[in-house]
């Protein structure tokens, strides 16, 4: 993911789905130890509900 893209979509992550600093950072750190698509881990963390997760895929289409 560009650069670009990626900073438009950790924005979406906090602004629009309300997830805080420090679950994406739990979820960053996670993913340093396991590499893995950032929305699968936030899911598997908790951190965001399966209805959210269908908001972050529909999203990634769309970009």
């Amino acid at each position: 993911m560009a650069a670009a893209t990626y900073s438009r979509f950790i924005h979406f992550l906090q602004e629009d789905l309300a997830i805080s600093a420090d679950s994406l950072a739990v979820a960053l750190r996670q993913r340093e130890q396991d590499p893995g698509p950032l929305p699968m881990i936030l899911w598997q963390y908790g951190l965001i509900t399966l209805e959210e997760l269908d908001q972050i895929y529909d999203w990634l289409e769309r970009v």
